[in-house]
């Protein structure tokens, strides 16, 4: 996959098929549409395209979303797009600027005359554009004028419940990883290089690697312990990861830390992915480090049932 950062990198195809949008998370909504754009591409000898923003645009339209947590960083984000066989992703910076493109002016001059659009594919809902003004209605009355295809995808339900990434947030923020996983199609993951704590894992039985989040608009879940898989370079491992300021030890900070199972090396500097396979229980306060401890071993217990099949 071609990555452009920008519009003006890239040079105009004889034959594209497109989409446009945020897809925080590539969720299976988000899928079915790639999915599609590379199906219709393949069929056509074409090549399919998508278009994305950076940042978020609700971030920059809405001053009370500054703190907006995403599902995805824009690193993974390509990645899973480069998974599903999109041929060339464009990053288009967003701004306050290019938010005033009226849709008839973002048809004309980015996907008529940047990219070349044969057929543009868009979600249920989408809407681009100033004021969100561009819909699939727009978009139907105006076909023959613009002289390309058009199809929408309909929502991606699951037991009746249309999906979305505002949703996935919420179940994240709950600990509603079961939600979380079926929305997403595969488990929640983030990243982050393993820096020196306090070193109290250690001495009770259970050594934990303290993770720094370079992305402070990746969205941590909620608080507590998690069943988790881990990747370390190509090792793949099992562990528990624990989220939260450590009440026992009357913590003041938020700290992300995760036991290895039967890992013992010194991987100070690395860079860690965590994969969250089942939520155990939220944060608790217990009166020593002693019922900590004892908590801990059921803890391990019910997250290493939870891993049995990894």
């Amino acid at each position: 996959m071609k990555v452009y950062n920008g519009l003006s990198e890239f040079g105009r195809l004889p034959k594209a098929v497109v989409t446009i949008g945020t897809f925080d998370g590539v969720h299976i909504g988000h899928q079915k549409i790639l999915k599609t754009i590379v199906a219709i591409s393949k069929a056509n000898q074409a090549e399919s395209v998508v278009i994305t923003f950076w940042p978020h645009p609700r971030v920059v339209l809405d001053t009370s979303k500054q703190e907006l947590k995403l599902l995805s960083t824009i690193e993974e984000k390509t990645q899973l797009l480069n998974q599903i066989g999109i041929q060339h992703l464009i990053i288009v910076p967003f701004t306050s600027e290019f938010s005033q493109f009226s849709p008839d002016q973002f048809i004309r001059q980015v996907l008529l005359e940047k990219i070349g659009t044969y057929k543009l594919v868009i979600g249920y809902d989408h809407r681009f554009g100033k004021d969100r003004e561009g819909s699939f209605e727009f978009l139907s009355a105006n076909s023959a004028k613009y002289g390309f295809e058009i199809e929408e995808i309909p929502e991606q339900d699951i037991d009746n419940v249309a999906v979305s990434s505002t949703k996935i947030r919420h179940a994240l923020q709950h600990g509603d990883i079961e939600v979380v996983t079926d929305y997403l199609g595969r488990y929640y993951s983030f990243s982050g290089i393993v820096s020196h704590g306090d070193k109290i894992g250690r001495t009770i039985g259970f050594p934990t690697a303290n993770l720094y989040l370079e992305e402070v608009y990746k969205l941590v879940p909620a608080d507590g312990i998690y069943a988790c898989k881990v990747q370390l370079n190509s090792q793949h491992l099992r562990g528990m990861l624990y989220i939260g300021n450590r009440p026992v030890l009357a913590g003041k900070k938020r700290t992300i830390e995760v036991n290895i199972f039967d890992f013992n090396k010194d991987i100070y500097g690395e860079k860690l992915t965590v994969h969250l396979v089942k939520f155990i229980r939220p944060d608790m306060n217990f009166s020593g480090l002693d019922d900590l401890i004892i908590r801990m071993k059921v803890d391990e217990i019910e997250s290493r049932k939870a891993l049995n099949s990894f």
